[in-house]
């Protein structure tokens, strides 16, 4: 492979998920070679890890198109598409019998994971000459280190198995790595395998996105089959618009289901509520847990308990990337162009404008962080926004630039838009649907959009 021009070298993707695999279909469909580097020992692999759990997007968006297509040569049925999976099933009816495609199971390796990738011959700061040179990547599998050469590296790797610690400063709590046995950072599978660690037992969940309604209502479950069982719920912030949802305005029906069930148990007073709780220390006290956390109104503590879920969300590791020049949003750590667009300081909504891969480049030329990656730290993604930038992506590497640049995507909406009040006098700058075009009626993208269609709007105004 060494001495193979630059153009002739595979493009590398990297993770084995839904956008990864897509990536691959796409790069396949353009006649380009490719290379896909799966940490775990099977495609999907962090799929199976909250595999019990139903997603709110039924299959329809969870698929696809040039997967799909691949898959459809080789005889595949696609599932009912109105249904909404499990991880479980998504693995199982959808990425397996596509990793199984003698077009992709030639260029998938599992247990082959990506530590560092750099430029061959120089680090970060060299620039003449960089972009003639491939990239390397140091992939670590069961025969040890080696290096490959890539002509474009596209990253898919996801952010599922870095995530955020318990403390509110970012940084783990006091006492929290000594009892990480008993903290659970992923979604335990509460009816299931994990079931003997929660039945006759109290849980504190931590966090206030899907993650933590998944948690709750199955605790709450739980907790009516084996009433010994009893669960707490605490969130940094006040406001819990996110989780709660649209409701009946949400277009994933689903999603407003989740919502609204988590608000029913909070209304009914099954699972008490503590919000504005900025967790600083976890310590042990006669068996119990106790959870120490700073809020308006002083520290409060919370506990005893057995066991904490900690659904505080993920953040990207950005290790593998250290010798490459990327241009990352200063506090999400997702692409920068992106930012702006997903920023939870400035809005709760789910959506953002079509991007593609000129939103998604770095300065290093060649490199692309896509999928929930490239989201950063911010908690919106979708798989379909994923699947469109790979499409995106594919087509520029494949120098179809027309193809690239038409980036159409439209996603559900979740009836939550509302932006904070310091930002709507300059809405087009932080507004849930991107800047406006040169409107003087219209405080976003989204919201111009709605309007040339007859709406009022998107509502982001109108909630701000």
């Amino acid at each position: 492979m060494d001495g193979l021009p630059l153009q002739h070298l595979p493009i590398a993707v990297i993770g084995g998920g839904p956008v990864g695999l897509a990536a691959a279909a796409h790069l396949i469909a353009r006649g380009l070679p490719v290379k896909v580097y799966e940490a775990g020992p099977a495609v999907g692999s962090n799929l199976r890890d909250w595999g019990h759990v139903r997603v709110f997007t039924p299959w329809r968006y969870c698929i696809d198109e040039a997967a799909v297509a691949l898959l459809n040569r080789h005889g595949w049925r696609l599932p009912t598409i109105d249904l909404c999976p499990t991880g479980a099933e998504l693995v199982s009816a959808y990425l397996e019998p596509l990793a199984a495609t003698p077009e992709l199971a030639a260029v998938i390796e599992t247990n082959a994971r990506i530590t560092a990738i750099s430029r061959q011959g120089v680090d970060k700061v060299v620039s003449h000459g960089r972009e003639t040179r491939p990239f390397v990547l140091a992939v670590a599998s069961k025969d040890g280190v080696r290096g490959d050469l890539a002509r474009a590296v596209i990253d898919a790797s996801g952010t599922w198995t870095t995530p955020n610690p318990l403390g509110a400063s970012g940084l783990p709590a006091a006492g929290e790595a000594e009892l990480a046995d008993r903290i659970a950072y992923a979604i335990p599978d509460i009816l299931g395998r994990d079931r003997y660690l929660y039945a006759g037992r109290k849980t504190l969940v931590i966090g206030s996105g899907h993650s933590a309604a998944n948690a709750l209502l199955e605790l709450a479950q739980l907790a009516e089959a084996d009433p010994r069982t009893s669960f707490l719920w605490a969130t940094r912030g006040v406001d819990l618009a996110r989780i709660y949802s649209g409701g009946d305005a949400d277009q994933l029906p689903a999603r407003g289901e989740l919502g609204a069930d988590v608000r029913a148990l909070v209304d009914s007073g099954r699972v008490k509520l503590v919000t504005g709780f900025a967790a600083v220390a976890i310590s042990e006290k006669d068996g119990g847990i106790i959870a120490e956390g700073a809020t308006t109104d002083g520290v409060h503590r919370i506990g005893p308990v057995d066991r904490i879920i900690a659904a505080t969300g993920q953040r990207p590791d950005l290790s593998m990337t250290r010798e490459l020049r990327l241009d990352l949003d200063p506090w999400l750590e997702s692409v920068k162009a992106l930012g702006p667009l997903i920023d939870p300081n400035l809005h709760s909504c789910g959506s953002v404008p079509p991007h593609g891969h000129r939103e998604l480049t770095h300065p290093e030329p060649g490199f692309y962080t896509v999928g929930i990656k490239s989201y950063g730290r911010a908690p919106t993604f979708l798989m379909l926004t994923g699947y469109e930038q790979v499409r995106s992506v594919a087509a520029a590497i494949a120098g179809d630039m027309a193809a690239a640049d038409d980036v159409r995507l439209v996603l559900p909406e979740t009836g939550v838009c509302s932006t904070r009040p310091a930002i709507v006098a300059n809405a087009s700058a932080g507004c849930c649907g991107g800047p406006a075009p040169a409107r003087v009626d219209a405080c976003c993208l989204a919201d111009a959009a709605a309007k040339d269609e007859g709406k009022a709007g998107c509502g982001c105004g109108a909630a701000a």
